[in-house]
């Protein structure tokens, strides 16, 4: 058997503890139960996971020697958090409370995570494992900027050299991954600007500052703008979901509000991006004698996948699973806050493979009926153990 393989026992298990956080899924920053659950069963592996002190999360090294020089460790991430979705599958399974799902797969990526943490423990204690390692266990990824940034400041990366994580993909058959070099997710910004002018008679607009043209002009102009000062290869889009403004229409309204969102495919463009949306919206506004007030929340920067990392998830599947497990991936217009890791170490996320084989119905995230074959668990856990294990050059 290779060193490092899921034994079947142990398949069965996570096959059943993935389906009770299935069942039970928790917000973020309120997976209390989760992280029980999962220290429990590293504890019981002898190990010492340590919860965040913001009170939901943990991590835990494995291989590490008091005493001994420290080694740059690999960390493999998983996040806890569910959806504030309704489960509408018809399965055992299906989730026990209102409301709430695990919409977007994090009860795989915990269970996979988990189970190479089992699976490593075991190699440690026979002294098979070369490099220490970490699991990072995060809340709140689904709730922006991203509960990345709780677990780094709680030093979640103190010691590791590198990281690696995997995010469900329905598009991607089970037992296969997707990989891409670079940015593999894209940033996505909140923006919010309040117009604010005398008001008046709509007789006699040039006494005043007509609002509802400023703000028109606003959302014309300001993506126009925006278009004409970065690269069109960054990707950089302001798009508007709202715009309130007026109750009559024979008077000029005193406050106007729009809101949109701003998603970019590059990095240094996404760093960029405030100082050139500030910029573009007070021109259009003094242009129009209105006033305006921004707004401007960070999301997440996009995942930029190290060339090297990818690398080590390429050679570990291969050695695992063969060349023709992995895949090519397109870059996803969705944000993931395993980009704020990324700021401080290299690393890379796969595209985890949860479609059934031969199925080949359109499958998405963020639905109630989101589910997966449950083989991926397996997949991960091998994709994981077999990163660790190359990492040292033991495969």
């Amino acid at each position: 058997m290779l060193a490092g393989t899921l034994p079947p026992g142990l398949r069965d298990e996570l096959i059943a503890f993935r389906r009770d956080l299935h069942m039970h899924p928790e917000l973020g920053n309120r997976e209390f139960r989760t992280t029980a659950a999962v220290k429990a069963r590293l504890q019981r592996a002898g190990l010492s996971p340590r919860t965040l002190s913001t009170g939901t999360g943990l991590f835990c090294d494995i291989g590490r020697e008091p005493g001994v020089p420290a080694q740059p460790m690999l960390a493999i991430r998983a996040d806890l958090d569910a959806l504030p979705i309704p489960d509408t599958k018809t399965v055992p399974y299906r989730s026990t409370v209102p409301r709430m799902a695990h919409a977007c797969g994090h009860d795989v990526h915990t269970t996979a995570a988990l189970g190479a943490g089992l699976v490593l423990a075991d190699l440690a204690e026979q002294g098979l494992l070369p490099n220490p390692v970490r699991l990072i266990f995060q809340p709140a990824e689904e709730v922006l900027p991203g509960g990345a940034l709780d677990a780094i400041e709680c030093g979640a990366l103190d010691g590791v050299g590198k990281i690696i994580a995997v995010h469900c993909d329905p598009k991607v058959e089970v037992g296969r991954i997707g990989l891409r070099q670079g940015a593999i997710t894209s940033a996505c910004d909140r923006l919010e600007v309040t117009l604010a002018g005398p008001g008046g008679h709509t007789a006699r607009p040039h006494f005043t500052t007509d609002l509802v043209t400023a703000a028109a002009r606003i959302a014309i102009d300001v993506p126009a703008v925006l278009a004409r000062r970065v690269d069109a290869r960054s990707g950089l889009s302001l798009t508007w979901g709202r715009m309130e403004t007026g109750h009559a229409p024979n008077v000029i309204p005193q406050h106007a509000e729009l809101s949109g969102t701003v998603r970019c495919l590059d990095l240094h463009a996404w760093r960029d991006a405030p100082d050139l949306v500030h910029a573009a919206i007070d021109e259009v506004a003094a242009l129009h004698r209105a006033k305006s007030e921004i707004n401007y929340v960070r999301g997440v920067p996009p995942v930029v996948n190290d060339p090297e990392v990818t690398g080590l998830l390429r050679r570990a599947m291969a050695a695992r699973r063969g060349p023709s497990s992995v895949e090519d991936t397109e870059q996803s217009l969705g944000g993931e806050d395993f980009s704020w890791y990324l700021e401080h170490v290299p690393g890379a996320m796969a595209r985890l493979g949860v479609r059934p084989v031969g199925d080949t119905t359109r499958r998405d995230l963020h639905c109630g009926d989101f589910d997966v074959d449950e083989g991926a668990i397996t997949a991960g856990v091998e994709l994981f153990t077999a990163a660790a294990l190359l990492d040292g050059r033991r495969i």
